[in-house]
C-alpha cells in the first residue's frame, strides 16, 4: 500500500508531517498495550507434487483462515482464498500472513472482499505480509482492496522474496475513507513499507509511505493528486523490461477520473501506478493489466477470477 509516485530507481521515501490523530500512543505505549491486542496469524505452504500444486501446509491462529483449495485452471495452479471472519480490523489488532511456494509450484491467492480498517481507539492496527518463492515458482497475489476508515491508524509491511527463475504478479490497493457513505478522511494515518528481494538477496524495490489526513501528499500532483483511491501493480520476471513498460503505458487510461502509468526498475521489476476517483474503476484497470501481463510474465493464459463476480 504505497502512495503512487514515479520512480526510476529502487528507493522511494515519502514523508508527511506528524499525524494529527488525537492520543495515538507512542511505540512504547503500543508495546505496553500489546497483551490486549487481537492477533491473527496464517501460514500457508504450496508444493509441486508431480503435475499438481498442492496446499501442503496451513497453520492459523486467531481470526485468519483459508478456504478449501480450488483448481479452476487445472491441477498445476492452486487457488486459495484468504478469509478474515470478523470482516474488519480494529485498533490494536495485528495480522500476519506468511505464504511460501516450493520449487515450480504456482498459486493464486485472493480474498473475497475488501479489508476494512476501523477506528483506531487510540491504538494502531497492523498487518505484515511475507511471500517467499522458491526456484521457478509462480505467484498471483490478488487481494481485494484496503478500505481505511476515518480515525484509523494503520501500519502495513509487505515483503516478497524470489528464488531463481521465480515470477510474480500482484497488487496493493487502498481507498481512504468510505466515500459512498459520505465519510471524509480527516483524522487518520497510514504507514506502509513494501519491498521485493531478488534471488541473490539484492533489494530490487523498496518504498515507504507515511501519510496522514493533513499531509500535502494527498493533493500533490506527484502523489495522490486529490484522488481517494490508489494502487500499485507489481510484476517481476525476465519478461518485465523497459520495452514492455513503455508499450503498456501507451495502453493505460489517463484522464480526469483515473490516471495510470507504468515504469520498469532494474532487476526486471515493473510497476503500474493508478490513482482514481472510484475504487471500481481502479480495480477494473488493475484487473485488465493483470489479464494483459499474466501470459507474458508467467506464460499462462488469464481469465477473471469467478470470485470477483460473486
Amino acid at each position: 500500500m504505497i502512495v503512487p509516485a514515479e520512480s526510476t530507481g529502487s528507493l522511494i521515501a515519502v514523508h508527511s508531517p506528524a499525524p494529527r490523530i488525537a492520543a495515538i500512543p507512542s511505540d512504547d505505549g503500543l508495546a505496553r498495550a500489546a497483551d490486549t491486542r487481537w492477533h491473527g496469524r496464517l501460514a500457508l505452504g504450496f508444493e509441486r507434487e508431480g503435475a499438481r500444486t498442492v496446499l501442503s501446509h496451513r497453520k492459523h491462529e486467531g481470526p485468519l483462515r483459508v478456504q478449501k483449495p480450488l483448481y479452476p485452471e487445472g491441477e498445476s495452479i492452486c487457488h486459495a482464498v484468504l478469509v478474515h471472519p470478523p470482516g474488519g480490523v480494529a485498533g490494536g489488532d495485528a495480522l500476519a500472513i506468511d505464504v511460501t511456494l516450493g520449487a515450480q509450484s504456482h498459486a493464486v491467492v485472493t480474498t473475497p472482499g475488501a479489508t476494512k480498517w476501523y477506528k483506531a481507539n487510540q491504538r494502531r492496527a497492523s498487518q505484515t505480509i511475507s511471500l517467499t518463492l522458491a526456484a521457478g515458482a509462480r505467484l498471483d497475489w490478488l487481494p481485494q482492496n484496503n478500505l481505511i476508515f476515518d480515525s484509523a491508524d494503520v501500519a502495513l509491511d509487505f515483503t516478497l522474496k524470489l528464488g531463481d527463475g521465480a515470477t510474480a504478479l500482484g497488487w496493493d490497493v487502498t481507498q481512504l475513507g468510505r466515500h459512498a457513505a459520505g465519510e471524509q478522511w480527516v483524522n487518520a494515518a497510514l504507514r506502509a513499507e513494501s519491498r521485493i528481494i531478488g534471488a541473490n538477496g539484492e533489494l530490487l524495490w523498496f518504498e515507504r509511505a507515511v501519510l496522514d489526513s493533513a499531509s500535502p501528499l494527498r493533493t500533490a500532483a506527484q502523489a495522490l493528486g486529490g484522488y481517494p483511491a490508489f494502487g500499485t501493480l507489481w510484476a517481476v520476471g525476465p519478461a518485465c523490461t523497459p520495452e514492455l513498460a513503455e508499450t503498456l503505458s501507451t495502453e493505460l487510461p489517463y484522464g480526469e477520473a483515473l490516471r495510470a502509468g507504468a515504469t520498469c526498475l532494474p532487476g526486471n521489476v515493473m510497476l503500474v501506478r493508478v490513482v482514481a476517483a472510484s475504487m471500481e474503476a481502479l480495480q477494473a484497470t488493475l484487473v485488465a493489466c493483470w489479464l494483459r501481463l499474466r501470459p507474458i510474465v508467467h506464460g499462462v493464459a488469464a481469465q477473471p477470477l469467478r470470485l470477483w463476480t460473486t
